[in-house]
């Protein structure tokens, strides 16, 4: 027995699909069957076609900042009618007429739940809070681009007469006047624009144009289903608004009463978990009954879930699965029904530019109307007007029923998705290019420790990863001596990696209140850190501590650590070292992007940077200040990197329950005399730009300032000073292993640029260049202790003496004495002597 499915394509003839029901799974290739004639390895391949084309597209358009919707509309695209579907051998074998019933319901199981997934990301409260500047955006950038929809409806309408012209028009309109907020928050985050107020506001106007969308196309779908404005559309409109009704009033209060019987601190009971994914189910099935699109549906019983631990839970479970697996899916299909070859002519195409150029005009033309208004910079109102023509989901919704409901012919369809494609794609290198915030480049002569007035605030930015790395980073702070004259103001900054999620990107826009719940794993985490920093804050006096949130792809994630240095005018920022101490005591690597996140930092800060190996520093936060005991240990071998190790230590010495210990390395009568050249051979031989700078003039530095330190420590018993003579590597090693182990903390100077004989032969065996060759020793795992380390660089852009001349970090000045150092660059001091390229052999 057979079924007969009849499927109209958008020409005139019909089209008969036979199919037996239940060729579903084979009975394998030994009994001669053909995987390809059933139906479930059909679709497994295809989904797994669908997947690995659009994660390859994902990976070849990253570095021109495409976000992932472009590159699944054009996999499905590339598998379509338009190029690989141009064999006939391909389409009928692996996209055959019979399977698209199958591909389709599938697809949209999937669009059904990631919609849902939007509507309990969504915060409405944030619409309340908008205020009018964001309405008027959101409004006026939706009026034009519908304008112009109409009268390019009119233009192509000729071609569509079998529909009537209102709704065309309707239809036309909303694709064109959409803005997609999930798209615009993943290239918000991407251009580092998400925490700056423009970000800001394009994320609340895209809030509303998302919103008021919804409207439309329930309305545009109402007048598709029924070929004339009759009382049936009526009903469907009327119907729509008793379901939105019914689950504000009746689903939300249900929900939250489910929420109030789990208790506190537990996971919320799979019963219940699985009565909320049915309900998504049937609001989609009721929503498709009554006439509007089933994903409208799905969407308002998202949107009245409230925000809490069950959001968290939905969102955990679902994200991946859907967003990665199934929502390709509707992309690939959309692409698969886009035949390019359908746009022939040379009035078609130019037709095609025009309404693209119209449209972007529209947007553009509405958006800076408004910021005038509110006298916004001209090229902030034209980066708005960019920002709004993000097109993904919706308009792809919209263009999809469009075609199903025979509105849209393959032409116009074919159109329509060329015009989201090119609009989206060229937002992120167009806004790249025309919005550079003027970067606040107020020259500050404070960026080094030893440069920070003892009687002035000392800022630091502390820099977090994980929970595991807070507990070390309060005791070292604790440790820093906060007092009424010097009081530190830390910036407390958590880095995030930038995923494909959508909730990933609206921890910062989502303003923080105390008490509320996270809204995913992430912010959680981000509010155990926050907790931790306030409760520290509440604790110690004269600290004062500014939580951040960065969230960035790793590679350019120092971007943000170095941008925030610089505008809260900070000293010093701490870093956590890539390895962490296992339960045996020996260190393994986290994540191995932690380590290229610190190079970066260590070549491009504005500031000292700290890096701190994290072992663990006795004398957890305790309510009163004295009680902490701390044995500091100083490794000091000269030149500014321990200048600034040592200024740090001095910081903390005066502390009461500090014990401080600096051991100065002198080279001994046999050490090699190395004072006759300054240039660094790099191991890979290539050319490398040193600065021969004033040996005498570095130890004279040197030479004052631990004279400085020990005339002023004099009389304090916490502090031993000891000078230890050695005349090699191997010496400087028994030296530092004969160190008292009391120590629980060590602070040395990363030492870059400054050649001792006492570290001869170190660095040959460094796992960790970044660290120096002493820093690299205390912190691999042969050296087994329990103490942490922190190794300091010290920001050297300043010129020594006095405030004559003050370098802002990308001053052409600076940028010429960079020094190439184990490929990593690394700021050096304005030239002493002359700066030379030297050719190594």
């Amino acid at each position: 027995m057979s079924d007969q499915v009849v499927t109209a394509s958008n020409k005139t003839e019909q089209t008969i699909v036979c199919y037996a029901p239940t060729m579903i799974t084979t009975n394998g290739i030994w009994q001669g069957d053909n995987p390809l004639d059933y139906s479930l390895p059909l679709f497994i391949l295809q989904l797994t076609l669908v997947v690995v084309t659009t994660r390859i597209l994902v990976f070849l358009l990253k570095p021109l900042r495409q976000p992932r919707v472009i590159s699944e509309i054009l996999g499905g695209i590339i598998l379509g009618p338009s190029v690989l579907g141009r064999s006939s051998k391909f389409a009928k074998s692996i996209f055959p007429l019979r399977s698209v019933m199958v591909l389709e319901t599938m697809a949209n199981v999937g669009l059904l739940y990631f919609l849902f997934l939007v509507g309990v990301e969504m915060d409405i409260a944030v619409i309340k809070r908008t205020g009018k500047k964001a309405l008027a955006i959101a409004i006026a950038g939706m009026i034009l681009p519908f304008l112009i929809g109409v009268s390019f409806a009119f233009l192509l309408h000729k071609s569509t007469e079998f529909v009537k012209l209102g709704t065309f028009i309707l239809f036309l309109g909303v694709a064109l006047s959409v803005t997609a907020f999930p798209v615009l928050a993943r290239i918000l985050a991407e251009l580092k624009l998400l925490n700056t107020d423009i970000g800001r506001l394009a994320m609340s106007a895209a809030l509303i144009n998302d919103m008021c969308a919804w409207v439309l196309l329930a309305f545009a779908i109402a007048l598709a289903e029924n070929e004339a404005m009759s009382l049936s559309s009526l009903w469907v409109i009327l119907s729509s608004i008793v379901f939105v009704v019914f689950c504000v009033y009746v689903v939300r209060p249900l929900i939250s009463w489910m929420m109030r019987k789990t208790p506190e601190g537990e996971s919320i009971s799979e019963f219940y978990i699985c009565l909320i994914l049915t309900g998504v189910m049937i609001s989609g099935f009721i929503t498709d009954a009554i006439g509007t699109h089933s994903v409208f549906g799905a969407f308002v019983f998202g949107l009245v879930i409230p925000n809490g631990p069950l959001g968290v839970t939905l969102i955990e479970r679902l994200e991946d699965f859907v967003s990665g697996l199934l929502l390709p899916l509707f992309f690939a299909i959309s692409g698969l029904k886009t035949d390019v070859t359908a746009i022939d002519g040379f009035v078609t195409w130019a037709l095609l530019a025009l309404v693209i150029v119209l449209a972007c005009a529209g947007k553009i033309a509405g958006t800076l109307v408004v910021t005038m208004f509110y006298k916004m910079p001209f090229y902030e109102g034209l980066t708005l007007g960019l920002l709004m023509n993000t097109k993904g989901l919706v308009e792809m919704i919209v263009l999809n029923v469009g075609k199903d409901q025979k509105v849209l012919d393959d032409k116009s369809f074919a159109i329509m998705v060329i015009v989201a494609i090119v609009m989206t794609s060229i937002i992120a290198p167009v806004v790249t290019t025309i919005y550079k915030p003027a970067r606040k480049f107020v020259p500050y002569k404070r960026r080094t420790v030893q440069r920070t007035k003892p009687d002035g605030e000392f800022r630091l930015l502390v820099c977090v990863h994980t929970p595991r790395n807070v507990p070390t980073i309060i005791n070292l702070l604790e440790a820093s001596h906060p007092t009424k004259k010097s009081p530190i103001c830390t910036y407390v900054l958590h880095l995030v990696e930038l995923t494909g999620r959508a909730s990933a990107m609206l921890i910062v826009h989502n303003t923080r209140k105390s008490g509320r719940p996270a809204l995913n794993r992430t912010q959680a985490q981000s509010d155990h850190i926050i907790n931790a920093f306030e409760n520290f804050e509440q604790h110690a006096a004269f600290v004062s501590v500014n939580p951040l949130t960065a969230i960035s792809p790793y590679s350019t994630m120092h971007e943000d650590i170095c941008n925030v240095a610089e505008d809260k005018r900070v000293a010093l920022i701490i870093i956590p070292f890539h390895k962490q101490q296992t339960v045996d005591g020996g260190m393994e690597a986290t994540n191995p992007a932690f380590r290229t996140i610190n190079q970066n930092v260590l070549a491009n800060a504005p500031c000292s940077v700290g890096i701190l190996v994290d072992r663990g520093l006795s004398g957890s936060t305790r309510l009163a200040a004295n009680q902490i005991a701390h044995h500091v240990a100083v490794l000091f071998f000269g030149g500014p990197d321990d200048r600034e190790a040592l200024a740090y230590a001095w910081r903390m010495c005066e502390h009461p329950g500090v014990n401080l210990t600096v051991m100065r390395f002198v080279p001994g009568e046999n050490a090699l005399e190395t004072t006759g050249s300054d240039s660094r051979r790099n191991q890979s031989g290539r050319e490398i730009l040193t600065v021969e700078t004033d040996n005498d003039r570095e130890k004279q530095l040197d030479e004052d300032y631990i004279n400085e330190f020990r005339s002023r420590m004099t009389n304090d018993s916490s502090v031993v000073y000891i000078e230890k003579l050695v005349n090699h590597g191997e010496e400087t090693v028994a030296a530092i292993r004969s160190i008292d182990a009391i120590h629980d903390l060590f602070i040395v100077g990363r030492g870059q640029g400054m050649i001792s004989p006492v570290t001869a032969g170190l660095t040959d065996w460094s796992e960790c260049p970044e660290l120096g060759a002493i820093g690299d020793l205390l912190a691999s795992s042969d050296f087994a202790a329990t103490y942490s380390v922190l190794v300091v660089q010290q920001y050297v852009g300043i010129e020594a003496h006095g405030d004559a001349m003050i370098n802002t970090p990308d001053s052409p000045n600076q940028q010429q004495h960079e020094q190439l150092d184990f490929g990593h660059n690394r700021r050096t001091p304005p030239p002493r002597g002359q700066a030379v390229f030297q050719p190594q052999p």
